[in-house]
């Protein structure tokens, strides 16, 4: 080779190495994921936000609050989010009303609902001729709130008018406004706001269903395998934050996020923590997927809806487990 070439060849070669070098030396750019929640922002997206959680696996997420569960159901079929923080039964519902292909990957809590009523209703049978609230009337808790009257001879349309009225802090505000919204179902913290102005429980859910999954996080299949890595991230983070917020050496950082983010005075909010990091039904260590729980989910719709002509299908047509555990395996101390 003569001396020019050399030069020559000596010289590319430097600038692709100085190239390569100054290319790897850049950050990488964040990987948005599009998260809607109903009815507020996750406390561990919060929480996974302001410990840099998200930042440090190169993600940066974006949280939108859905009104209602319809909202949230359209804005993930139509590719507006690309993950949904909900009860996963709107998920089921999604596939088999709508025909969106969705995957669960994630779960997070039970179920802590009661079935809240105004003050002068003494039980359950006084909702007979009633008004009763729901997001949607044929999903998730709307469908706990119809089994609690089934089981007491109450169908819907023909003993009590169901109405949507949005999320549940919407509902609470609707039956503190009209006297005729006689009932709905609420979790924590509104079902505590709701029981300290004088409202009254007529039961819980997880008295009459036992393990119920509630909570989780789901999305389209296709966006899953398309961003598998960002979604695995993302996870990961979240369960993280999901501990950290379990920790009770965390109890007061807790309390005072949960003040921040639903805007609780500080009574309510320690015994939201109270009643959802301490007691059954409330959040889960690990962000566990309750298949158990799950399979109360299934069969409660085909029970009520009868779907699937009343045999509920394997919870595996729904949730994928391998998200999850690439997820924990990235942890330093998976469980």
């Amino acid at each position: 080779m003569k001396v020019e070439g050399l030069t020559r060849w000596l010289f590319g070669g430097a600038l692709l190495v100085v190239a390569t070098a100054a290319a790897l030396a850049q950050p990488a750019v964040p990987r948005t994921i599009r998260v809607i929640g109903l009815p507020a922002r996750p406390l561990p997206i919060a929480i996974a936000e302001s410990q840099g959680w998200f930042a440090a696996r190169g993600l940066t997420v974006v949280t939108e609050v859905a009104p209602n569960s319809d909202v949230l159901r359209d804005a993930l079929a139509t590719g507006r989010a690309d993950v949904a923080s909900a009860a996963v039964d709107n998920g089921v519902a999604m596939a088999e009303n709508a025909g969106v292909d969705i995957v669960i990957v994630l779960g997070g809590e039970g179920t802590q609902n009661e079935l809240v009523a105004q003050p002068e209703i003494k039980s359950i049978a006084d909702l007979k001729g009633r008004t009763v609230l729901v997001d949607a009337p044929n999903t998730a808790f709307a469908l706990q709130l119809k089994k609690m009257l089934l089981v007491n001879g109450l169908s819907a349309g023909r003993d009590y008018e169901l109405k949507p009225l949005g999320s549940t802090p919407q509902r609470l505000q609707g039956m503190r406004e009209h006297k005729e919204y006689a009932a709905s179902m609420l979790g924590p913290p509104t079902s505590i706001a709701a029981k300290r102005a004088g409202f009254v429980s007529l039961g819980s859910a997880r008295e009459l269903l036992g393990a119920y999954q509630g909570i989780g996080q789901f999305t389209r299949r296709e966006w899953a395998r398309d961003h598998k890595d960002a979604l695995v991230a993302y996870l990961a983070a979240y369960v993280e934050a999901q501990n950290w917020m379990l920790a009770p050496a965390n109890r007061s950082n807790v309390v005072e996020l949960l003040m921040k983010e639903s805007r609780l005075p500080a009574d309510v909010a320690g015994e939201t923590y109270d009643q959802m990091f301490l007691k059954p039904g409330g959040y889960v260590p690990d962000a566990r997927f309750d298949i158990a729980g799950f399979e109360t989910v299934l069969k409660l719709r085909a029970d009520v809806e009868g779907s699937w002509g009343g045999h509920p299908p394997d919870p595996h047509k729904y949730y994928d487990p391998s998200y999850y555990e690439a997820a924990m395996a990235t942890l330093k101390s998976p469980r």
